[in-house]
C-alpha cells in the first residue's frame, strides 16, 4: 500500500552561493498535523523561481522514500530528512518506473493527477551539497514527479494513497524523463507520449520539437534554446573582398567570395557571420558579428558595417581593408530567421539594424511573396539612411508590400514623399497611423534603446510577445534563475587574466580571456568571470539552456552531458577548451 509519509513546505529564502545570492524555495520542512492543498500550492509553501517551479502543472512535487535509500548508498550519506530533495510529499511506494503520466490518486480529501517528471536545476545541488545532483537525478531515472490538483482538500502524514484513474497511454515517469533527456528519442515513443492528455504543455512542446528536429541529424531539439536551433559548422574560411560600397555616411558594405570559387554554406534570411580581424600582430583578434545583408547566395556574402567613431572593427575595415584583401569569416549562424507562413510581416528597424531584415526583404522579393509585408525604418536623415534605393527597388516585387520611413532630423534637402514619409520617431502612434496588422509576425532589429522602446510600443499596441522576433548582437539576453541583486556590468576581461593558456573569445560580447584550469571549472565559469551574458539552469549538462554555437576550436567535457549538443554547438556549463576557441555568446 502506498502512503504519504510526510508533507513538507517552505517559503523562499535568500542564501549565499559562490559569491552570489540565490532566492530559492528548495528548503522544505515537515508539517505537523494536516495541511490544506490548493490548486496552485500547499498552505505555507512557495517557490523562488515561478518560471521553473510551481503553477498549475507543478503544484506539488512528489519523491519516494525508496529513492532516499538509493541516494544514501550512492552518496554515502546518513543525514537525510524529509523534504531533503525539495519535495512536498515524501511517499512510500509509487516509484518513478511504475507511476505513469496521467495516473490519478486520492490522498486525504484531495485528488491529484501526474503531469510530468521533475525538471532538476542547480538548486537541488545546493540543497544536497552535491553539484552533480541535477545530472545524477535525471540519469538515474529517479527524478520524482509533479502532480496537478484536480480537487482541493486536506492531506496529512499517514494518509493512504489510493489510485483512482489512469491514462489510456501507459508511459511511466522514468520513461518520459529518459525520452527527453537521454539520447534515444524514438519517433514511435514520442508519438505515444503526445497522446497523453495529462502531459504538461511544457513537456508536450519539447516532444513536438524533438519530432520536428529528427531530420536535423544531431542534438536535442527538445531542449536546445532558440539561439542554438540552427547548427553551423565550426571554423573560419578565408574569403576575398570583391566589392566595397558606401551605403550612407557611416555604413559601408563588403561583398566577399571564396578565392578558389568553392560554394559557400547557404544562409537563412536574417542570419549573420562572425568576422575575425587581426589589427595588430600579437594582440588578441577582434571578433565581430555582422548580418548578411544581401540576397541569399552560395556564391557571395555581403555584410554591412556601421563605422562607429570610437569603434575598433569598423574603422579598421574602413582604413585597412581593400578589394582583393582576404578576411576570415565563419559559417552563417543565428536564430533570427524569417519563418515560413501566411501571416502578415512587419520588418521593423532603425539604423544599421536594417541589415538582417533587408536580407529577409530580399528573400521575400525573390519569390514575389503574396504575404502582406510592411517595411518600417527609422533613420536620422538621408545621409544616414543606408539601403534606401535598394529597398525601393525591392518593394514593387511584393504585391502586398509597402514601406514607411521616419527621419528624426531631416536635412534641408531631404524631401517628404521622396526620401522619407514623416518626421519623428517610430512609436505606437505610428503603428496606429500606418495600420500595422496586430496579427503580424514582427522582425525587430536596431540599437539597444530602440529595441527596448519598440518592444514596449508593440506591447502597448496589443502585439502578442510570441509574435515579436528580435535580434540582439551585443551578448544577447541572460538566464540565471534565482540569482538576485547581481549588479549589471558590461562584459570585460577577468581581473586575473594571466595572458597564458588557451584564448577563449566570446564573439558577441567582443571579449577574449585566457583559460586557467586552476581558476575555472567550465567555460561557463570563465564567461561569468567576464560578465558575459549567459543562460543556464542545471550547470551539469542536463538542461541545454547553456547550449551555444562553437564558432571555432574544440572542447572536452569534464562532465559528459546526458545528451550531446548539436554538431557545431557546445554546452558551456561542463566543457573546457582544447586550444583557442570562439564561442557565440
Amino acid at each position: 500500500m502506498a502512503r504519504l509519509l510526510s508533507v513538507n513546505v517552505g517559503l523562499p529564502r535568500d542564501i549565499k552561493w559562490k559569491g552570489r545570492i540565490v532566492h530559492t524555495g528548495i528548503w522544505k520542512d515537515p508539517v505537523r498535523g494536516r495541511c490544506r492543498v490548493g490548486r496552485l500550492n500547499l498552505d505555507g509553501d512557495g517557490q523562488g523561481d515561478t518560471a521553473g517551479h510551481g503553477g498549475e502543472q507543478r503544484a506539488v512535487f512528489v519523491y519516494q522514500i525508496e529513492s532516499y535509500g538509493y541516494w544514501q548508498e550512492q552518496l554515502g550519506r546518513t543525514d537525510f530528512v524529509h523534504g531533503q530533495f525539495g519535495e512536498n510529499f515524501t511517499i512510500e511506494g509509487l516509484p518513478d518506473n511504475a507511476v505513469c503520466i496521467g495516473d490519478r490518486y486520492r490522498i486525504g480529501s484531495a485528488l491529484f493527477e501526474v503531469t510530468q517528471p521533475r525538471v532538476t536545476c542547480y538548486r537541488v545541488g545546493i540543497r544536497m551539497n552535491e553539484p552533480r545532483m541535477p545530472a545524477l537525478l535525471t540519469s538515474s531515472g529517479r527524478p520524482g514527479f509533479y502532480v496537478r490538483v484536480l480537487q482541493e482538500g486536506e492531506v496529512g502524514a499517514g494518509d493512504e494513497i489510493v489510485k483512482v484513474g489512469e491514462a489510456m497511454e501507459r508511459m511511466t515517469v522514468a520513461e518520459i524523463n529518459a525520452l527527453l533527456y537521454l539520447p534515444d528519442h524514438a519517433r514511435d515513443r514520442l508519438e505515444r507520449a503526445l497522446r497523453i492528455e495529462a502531459l504538461s504543455p511544457g513537456w508536450r512542446a519539447s516532444f513536438e520539437a524533438l519530432l520536428r528536429g529528427q531530420t536535423s541529424g544531431s542534438g536535442n531539439a527538445g531542449l536546445a534554446p532558440a539561439a542554438a536551433a540552427y547548427r553551423a559548422s565550426p571554423g573560419f574560411r578565408r574569403l576575398a573582398v570583391t566589392a566595397i560600397d558606401q551605403e550612407s555616411a557611416d555604413v559601408r558594405s563588403l561583398t566577399m567570395q571564396s578565392p578558389d570559387g568553392q560554394k559557400l554554406p547557404e544562409a537563412l534570411p536574417g542570419q549573420y557571420v562572425v568576422v575575425r580581424l587581426q589589427p595588430a600582430a600579437g594582440a588578441p583578434p577582434l571578433l565581430r558579428s555582422y548580418s548578411l545583408s544581401g540576397p541569399l547566395s552560395t556564391e557571395r556574402y555581403r555584410i554591412s558595417v556601421k563605422i562607429e567613431p570610437n569603434g575598433a572593427a569598423g574603422p579598421y575595415l574602413r582604413d585597412h581593408v581593400r578589394v582583393n584583401d582576404v578576411l576570415e569569416v565563419s559559417s552563417p549562424r543565428g536564430s533570427f530567421v524569417l519563418q515560413p507562413g501566411e501571416r502578415p510581416l512587419v520588418l521593423l528597424s532603425a539604423g544599421i539594424g536594417a541589415t538582417p531584415v533587408l536580407a529577409m526583404l530580399h528573400a521575400l522579393a525573390a519569390v514575389r511573396s503574396a504575404r502582406r509585408v510592411l517595411w518600417l525604418h527609422g533613420a536620422r536623415d538621408r545621409q544616414h539612411h543606408p539601403f534606401s534605393a535598394e529597398v525601393r527597388r525591392l518593394m514593387p516585387a511584393l504585391p502586398h508590400g509597402r514601406s514607411h520611413i521616419r527621419y528624426s532630423r531631416p536635412g534641408p534637402g531631404d524631401e517628404v514623399g521622396e526620401d522619407f514619409d514623416a518626421t519623428g520617431h517610430l512609436s505606437r502612434s505610428v503603428f496606429e497611423e500606418v495600420g500595422v496588422p496586430r496579427d503580424a509576425d514582427v522582425y525587430l532589429c536596431g540599437p539597444t534603446h530602440f529595441m527596448a522602446e519598440m518592444r514596449q510600443a508593440l506591447a502597448e499596441f496589443g502585439m502578442k510577445p510570441e509574435r515579436i522576433n528580435a535580434e540582439v548582437f551585443n551578448g544577447g539576453g541572460s538566464m540565471t534563475p534565482g540569482i538576485v541583486g547581481a549588479p549589471a556590468r558590461s562584459p570585460h576581461p577577468p581581473g586575473d587574466d594571466a595572458n597564458t593558456g588557451p584564448l577563449v573569445s566570446f564573439a558577441r560580447s567582443g571579449i577574449a580571456a585566457h583559460w586557467n584550469a586552476a581558476s575555472y571549472q567550465s567555460l561557463l565559469e570563465l564567461a561569468e568571470a567576464c560578465d558575459v551574458p549567459v543562460r543556464w539552469s542545471c550547470r551539469t549538462g542536463v538542461c541545454h539552456n547553456c547550449e551555444s554555437g562553437l564558432v571555432s576550436g574544440s572542447v572536452a567535457y569534464q562532465l559528459d552531458p546526458l545528451d550531446s549538443p548539436a554538431e557545431g554547438n557546445v554546452l558551456i556549463c561542463c566543457s573546457w577548451p582544447q586550444g583557442d576557441v570562439v564561442i557565440d555568446i
